[in-house]
């Protein structure tokens, strides 16, 4: 007669404790009762209370029933598991009824085959761990080998300082050094710190180099510091940047340098009233205006309309806030005042040159000479009026933004890009008229 051997459990009775683990040395007493076996399918039936099943079955609680359903397991898991229980005690899958101790002598024969997977598993684990990692006190001997000595801010600038003033630093370090030191100026206190110990004097002499490299990256950390810190813009005037940077514009420079020596001299101009003074007393406005005319300097040109904006706008401002204030002679205003540059604007030409920057085919760039027209328009009023170029300019661009804002009022925008960008060309139509 054929028989299969196979292992069996009995999920009723699956409170196996750990005290079961010594059941294969420990012989206890048969129990009387009999279990009846279930022979469960690859579909979800109910189990009933006193059946068993072959170990590998996948017994679960049908929460909505109450009642505990068997299936089996997929059909190669499950020979798997009648394989392993070979070695235990043999039974006749043809008998109705087994005894309680050959379903433990089974299922602990088969805790015996997990716990030695297990066992290989682990061992596997550990090895590529530590072909990974590296043990702790390895780490440790390392760190204390390294000494390492946290610097303050102060101090990592003190480093990079001697590191760009040292005679003996390449031209490699020197722009490394620049570099690193810039992120560091941006905030307030550490570029007072930078004036503390004399470091910006060095940075601002960086600006005499015969390097374009060195000249770029010097004005480049005198932007970050100059950024909002009156106290440091101060001082540079009377360290001469503003002098060093004109020279700059002024001359035969690569245009990179040029950029980040503009976006130093922005940085220092703005919110200073006294240093816009010196600006236009050392003739700023002609370097500027070169600086424009050049060929090839278009992103050069955006940013110097930018730059004239944010001024005029300034001493716009400090004329409403006085009025606000009802402060008949405000020091903030007074020292606006004082700075001639409307008129100068109109003297050197400015209201052409705006003007016919909007031609530029950007629109981020045509956005901000709009914006530049407009704060001009009480200065340059009539030449503007006058001049047949513009009109023809602000006419096609008021047809190219009338379609771009219809489609996206199309797509659902009420307040897109081009619709202000129309806004301000009908509002500049409408002033002209």
């Amino acid at each position: 007669m054929d028989t299969k051997e196979f292992a069996l459990t009995n999920p009723e009775k699956s409170s196996t404790r750990e005290s079961e683990k010594k059941e294969t040395n420990v012989e206890e007493e048969p129990d009387t009762e009999d279990l009846e076996v279930f022979y469960p399918t690859h579909e979800w039936q109910a189990l009933q209370p006193g059946q068993a099943v072959p170990a590998g079955s996948h017994v679960r609680l049908n929460l909505q029933t109450g009642e505990r359903e068997v299936k089996l397991q997929y059909e190669d898991k499950f020979q798997n598991n009648l394989k392993e229980s070979k070695k235990g005690k043999r039974l006749d899958i043809n008998t109705n009824a087994y005894t309680s101790q050959d379903l433990k002598s089974a299922l602990a024969k088969l805790k015996e085959g997990t716990k030695l997977e297990s066992s290989k598993e682990d061992k596997a684990r550990q090895a590529e761990v530590k072909r990974l990692f590296r043990p702790i006190e390895e780490l440790k001997k390392d760190f204390a080998e390294l000494n390492v000595v946290i610097e303050t801010d102060m101090q990592i600038m003190v480093r990079l300082i001697n590191k760009f003033n040292s005679s003996s630093s390449s031209l490699e370090e020197k722009i490394a050094a620049l570099f690193d030191l810039e992120y560091y100026v941006h905030q307030m206190d550490n570029a007072q710190d930078l004036l503390s110990f004399g470091g910006l004097q060095v940075v601002i002499n960086g600006l005499n180099s015969t390097e374009p490299a060195v000249k770029e990256y010097a004005a480049f950390v005198l932007g970050a510091a100059f950024s909002s810190n009156p106290k440091v813009q101060v001082e540079a005037i009377e360290g001469g940047a503003l002098q060093k940077l004109l020279v700059i514009l002024a001359t035969e420079q690569p245009v990179a340098t040029k950029k980040k020596v503009l976006f130093a001299l922005c940085s220092l101009l703005r919110h200073f009233p006294y240093a816009q003074q010196q600006f236009l007393k050392l003739g700023g406005l002609q370097v500027l205006r070169s600086l424009v005319q050049e060929k090839s300097t278009e992103v050069l040109a955006v940013r110097v309309v930018t730059l004239l904006y944010d001024l005029v706008t300034e001493k716009m401002f400090a004329e409403e806030e006085a009025e606000l204030t009802r402060e008949t002679s405000p020091e903030k205003l007074q020292q606006y005042r004082q700075v001639p540059l409307l008129p100068g604007l109109r003297e050197q030409g400015w209201c052409a040159i705006t003007a016919s920057l909007l031609a530029l085919p950007e629109h981020d760039a045509r956005e901000k000479v709009l914006q530049t027209l407009g704060a001009l328009l009480a200065t340059c009023r009539d030449y503007y009026r006058e001049d047949a170029q513009l009109s023809r300019t602000l006419a096609s661009l008021q047809m190219e933004y009338q379609a771009l804002a219809a489609e996206e009022l199309q797509d659902g925008e009420d307040e897109g890009y081009f619709q202000d960008l129309l806004g301000s060309i009908n509002s500049l139509l409408h002033e002209l008229r």
